[in-house]
This record gives structure tokens, C-alpha cells and sequence, in this order.
């Protein structure tokens, strides 16, 4: 097996490390994967983990790029002892962090970050430190296919290339990496820059991987292929189209926002101009006007083997108002455990219209937000339509899903409308029978419930920073954003009620508490619908004006408070 000697050239960190992070693990805070270890003057490795995901964060050195962003002699000291410790424990190629998709992390996060880990060490410990990345190398070569198709794939393989291009001795692995990059962007990168998953999130982090691979190449003097290209301009305005007013994704399929000043990052080192994609992208649609974004999840969740992390969302919306989330969906929960996971996934979890009991998908059984009852959960959507109408008001969407269909002949329709000043939504969501077949599911189903109604609910979950009030007797909600907007939601004719919900992030030590708007009736009729508007008050103000945040009680902080 042949050795490593040394970097080819100056290694450049890219990735986007958080200092408070840093100050967080020198105090011996070790927060991954929503698990939270106080652990003071011991060894990251010595560390219990608590799960497999949290394991699987520290063995891919993620943390690196935090160490980093504080960047002082106590934090290189602590990394280089780290890795010291890593290389003494798991070096010999055994143990949790041997599998490809980890070993490419860590492998990209060694070479960000080598004269980091290298400033001031003895010979003997270089030496150690290009003998195992030389290891790893050689492990990518032989195992990056065993990676599973995808965001896996993307980065094993991007491990493989950085190590070609980086480590004198390794060149020989650049021309496999290269054209193994090529087959992903093909088979997994589709013509509209999407990922089968529709996560968001995770098309965000293969564009990073992708742009960091081309432009590595371009630095070491190579020319990336077609397909890696290629992929790079499909994926830069799918991601346009999927970012709100305030910079982040849109958060569905188990995605997140993305980490603060990603995105821009990645367009940046893209090189791509291209604005937002039209009517769809990846199977999202969007409205867009004034400081006001609308995203709506406008086709059937993921099929398959991408489905493992479906959610039960489709004709869900968010809304963003600047830099303020006001309309979110719950989240992904699987940082906070298998039920919150399940309970992430349900229709309830989103804002948007559900038949109470069931979800719009077959993704396996959920728990409900409020409450624990379990689920029935209905059949996939067989058919989700999606249009879009320009008028000289503003623009809209018409939208339908057929995912209530098998079980209670219903369809679910919905309208939203944004005004050309983006200050007000209007929208419509009915649920009736479109056909004689389904006239007759749903006096079965009627039949089921002793005739009192099929009961139905319409949620719009708010923003853990949004304060909301009922006003003018239960008619209203204001809703308070911490830029000094309100916004007022209205529905004619419906029972409206202000419900607790919870916001699940990534990063935190557990769910934030929240609110929800519903909306609910027992539905005795073929059709029924909900009217409802969401505007800015007319005295709300334009510019921004941001408050220092309070809710930070849960989070794992450093003595300093970082």
C-alpha cells in the first residue's frame, strides 16, 4: 500500500464552522445529533455515545470546522490530541468510523483543516497523520461503491478525489473519483436538479460536495466532466427556488434549514447566476412577492428506497415574511427519537388540511402531535396536480391531491393566492368527491362514523419566535413577529383556535415549544371548504428591526455564554 509524504499544496478550509460550537466542545459540551454529553477534560472518544447517529458525528470529524472557527492554541491543541487519540484507537482501519460515507467526511474535514492539525507537531506525528489518511484513501478506493446511491455516494466519493488531489502519492485516484462523481451526477442528479428524496437539505449538501470537488480540480489544474458541470447548473436554481426571503431551505422530507451562510456560500463558489426555477422544482412550488416567500410541497413523497425519511406533507406551505419563518411545518424528528421521528412524518405536523386520525400517506404508523393516538394512515396520493395563474393582483397556485381518496372518497383542492405586494395570502382548501365511485367511499365512510362527520382539521404552524393572540372573539389571530410585524389570519365561517405545537431543530436539546392555528369541522357533506386570508396589518412596519434572542435556554453553552 503506498504512503502518503505530504500536501501537494496549501489545503484550504471550506466548510462553515460555528465558534460558538467550538467554545462548546472546550468546555466539554458535546452536543450531536440532538444528544447532549457533558463530559469536562475527557477525551471526545471516551465519551458514552448515545446513539448510532451521535457516534457516526463525532467518527466524521464534523466537529473539526468548529475547533477551527475559534482557531487559538487551545483549540488546536485540543484537535490535534483528538485526532491523536483517533489515529491510536481506530487507525488500524477497525471500529464505527470505517465505513465510506464517514471515512469521506473525515477524510475531506483532514485535508480542510491539515496545517491546523499539523502546526507545531513532532515528526513522528506527521508522519502518523499522512500515514492513516494514505489508509483511508486506499479504504474509499476499494469501498466507495458500498456506499448507498446519493448524498452517501456524493461523499465518499468526494473524500476519494480530495485525498487524489491533496496528498502526494495519491494521485492515482483521481481519474476513478472523478469518473465515479460523473455516474452519481447522472444517476441520482435529475434534469431539473433534484434529488429522489426531495430533501432539501440534502441536495443542498451534494451541491456543496460538488462545488468544492470542481473547484478543487480547478485549482489542481484539471477540468471537471461534463456531468459534474452539468449537475452544478441544474442544481443552482432548483435550490434558488427552494430558499426563502431569509436565506434558508424550505424544511420538508427530513430536511432542515441548511447551516447559516451554506447556500450562499455554495451559489457563490458555484459560479452560477441563474435565478429560480418556474412553476416547480423538485416537486416544490413557489410564490414569491414584495419581502414574502410561499413554498408549497406540490407532489407525492418519496417512493422506494428514498422514502425513509417521506414525510407526509404534499400540498403543505410555508411562509416567510424577510428574515422572520412565520407558516413552518413541525420538522424532522429523528434527532429527538424514534417517536418524535414518527410524529414529524404525520400530515398533522404540517400546514395544511387533514382528515383527523389519518395522513395523506402510507409512510407507517405516526403518533399526532397533540396527543398520543396512534394513526390509520391513508393511501399515497395516486395523482398531485399542480397550475399556476399570473393576474395583475399577484399570482397563484391551484393545487390538488387524491391521498383521501381509497378511504374516504375525497380529494383534497387547495388555492393560494399572493398579492403583487406580497403583504397578503389568500387561500381556499376544499375537500370533496369528484366522482360517483368516490360519492359512494365516502357514505361508507360517513356510515362509519354514525353519521355525525368526517373530522377535519386545517393547521397552520407557527414559528416558535411568532407571539399569537385570538382576537376580535375567536374571529382572528395576530400574529406578532419579533421584527415588529403582525400579521392577521381570518377564516369565514369555521371554528378557529390557537393549539400548542412544537418546532423540532437540529442542534437543539429538544423540541421548542410553539403554536398552531386550526381550524376544524365534521364534514356530513360531499364537500366542504375553508376560506381564510393571511395579511400584514396595515401599520406593520417595512424595514427590519431585530431582537436578541431569549430562547436559547436549552441549548449546551459555554462558561462564556457563547
Amino acid at each position: 500500500m503506498r504512503a502518503a509524504t505530504g500536501f501537494v499544496a496549501r489545503p484550504e478550509p471550506r466548510g462553515m464552522g460555528r465558534f460558538a460550537g467550538g467554545k462548546q466542545l472546550l468546555a466539554g459540551n458535546f452536543l450531536f445529533a440532538g444528544y447532549h454529553v457533558e463530559a469536562p477534560g475527557v477525551s471526545v472518544w471516551d465519551v458514552e455515545s448515545p446513539s448510532p447517529e451521535f457516534e457516526a458525528a463525532l467518527q466524521a470529524f464534523d466537529w473539526l470546522d468548529d475547533l477551527a472557527a475559534v482557531g487559538d492554541g487551545p483549540a488546536r491543541m485540543r484537535a490535534q490530541a483528538w485526532l491523536g487519540d483517533w489515529i491510536a484507537r481506530y487507525g488500524s482501519g477497525r471500529g464505527p468510523g470505517w465505513t465510506p460515507e464517514i471515512a469521506g467526511r473525515r477524510l475531506i474535514r483532514w485535508v480542510h483543516h491539515g496545517l491546523f492539525l499539523l502546526a507545531g507537531q513532532e515528526q513522528a506525528e506527521a508522519e502518523a497523520f499522512f500515514a492513516v489518511l494514505a489508509q483511508q484513501t486506499h479504504f474509499l478506493a476499494r469501498r466507495w461503491l458500498a456506499a448507498s446511491s446519493g448524498l452517501p455516494r456524493f461523499e465518499a466519493l468526494t473524500g476519494l478525489l480530495y485525498a487524489g488531489l491533496s496528498l502526494r502519492g495519491m494521485e492515482e485516484h483521481v481519474g476513478p473519483a472523478v469518473a465515479g462523481l460523473s455516474r452519481e451526477c447522472d444517476a441520482c442528479i435529475d434534469a431539473e436538479g433534484g434529488l429522489e428524496s426531495r430533501n432539501p437539505e440534502e441536495l443542498l449538501e451534494v451541491f456543496t460536495l460538488l462545488t468544492w470537488a470542481d473547484t478543487a480540480l480547478r485549482e489542481a489544474g484539471h477540468r471537471p466532466d461534463m456531468p459534474h458541470v452539468a449537475a452544478i447548473e441544474r442544481i443552482a436554481p432548483t435550490l434558488r427556488s427552494l430558499r426563502h426571503a431569509d436565506g434558508g431551505l424550505a424544511r420538508f422530507h427530513g430536511g432542515g434549514r441548511g447551516a447559516e451562510g451554506q447556500l450562499d456560500q455554495a451559489l457563490a463558489a458555484s459560479g452560477m447566476r441563474a435565478g429560480a426555477r418556474g412553476v416547480a422544482a423538485m416537486g416544490y412550488a413557489r410564490l414569491a412577492a414584495g419581502r414574502t416567500t410561499v413554498i408549497v410541497d406540490a407532489a407525492q413523497p418519496p417512493s422506494g428506497p428514498a422514502s425513509r425519511n417521506a414525510h407526509a406533507s404534499t400540498l403543505a406551505f410555508e411562509l416567510t415574511s424577510g428574515r422572520r419563518p412565520l407558516i413552518v411545518n413541525c420538522g424532522a424528528g429523528g434527532p429527538f427519537g424514534p417517536e418524535w421521528r414518527r410524529a414529524g412524518r404525520a400530515t398533522a405536523s404540517h400546514s395544511t388540511l387533514s382528515i383527523e386520525g389519518y395522513s395523506s400517506s402510507r409512510l407507517g404508523r405516526g403518533r399526532r402531535i397533540a396527543g398520543g393516538d396512534e394513526e390509520i394512515l391513508a393511501e399515497r396520493p395516486a395523482e398531485v396536480t399542480v397550475g399556476r395563474d399570473e393576474v395583475p393582483q399577484g399570482a397563484g397556485l391551484l393545487l390538488s391531491h387524491d391521498g383521501y381518496a381509497r378511504t374516504h372518497g375525497l380529494v383534497h383542492v387547495r388555492r393560494l393566492d399572493l398579492s403583487q405586494d406580497g403583504r397578503a395570502l389568500m387561500g381556499e382548501d376544499s375537500l370533496a368527491t369528484m366522482t360517483p365511485a368516490q360519492r359512494r367511499q365516502f357514505d361508507r365512510a360517513l356510515d362509519h362514523t354514525g353519521l355525525e362527520g368526517v373530522p377535519v382539521a386545517l393547521r397552520f404552524h407557527l414559528h416558535p419566535d411568532i407571539d399569537a393572540t385570538l382576537d376580535m372573539g375567536g374571529k382572528a389571530v395576530s400574529i406578532l413577529l419579533r421584527s415588529g410585524e403582525v400579521w392577521i389570519f381570518r377564516a369565514e365561517g369555521v371554528p378557529l383556535a390557537l393549539a400548542p405545537s412544537v418546532y423540532l431543530e437540529r442542534g437543539r436539546l429538544r423540541p421548542r415549544p410553539a403554536q398552531q392555528i386550526v381550524l376544524s369541522l365534521l364534514q356530513r357533506q360531499p364537500a366542504s371548504q375553508f376560506i381564510w386570508t393571511l395579511s400584514k396589518a396595515q401599520d406593520s412596519p417595512v424595514g427590519i428591526r431585530d431582537f436578541a434572542t431569549d430562547d436559547d435556554e436549552d441549548r449546551a453553552v459555554s462558561p462564556e455564554g457563547e
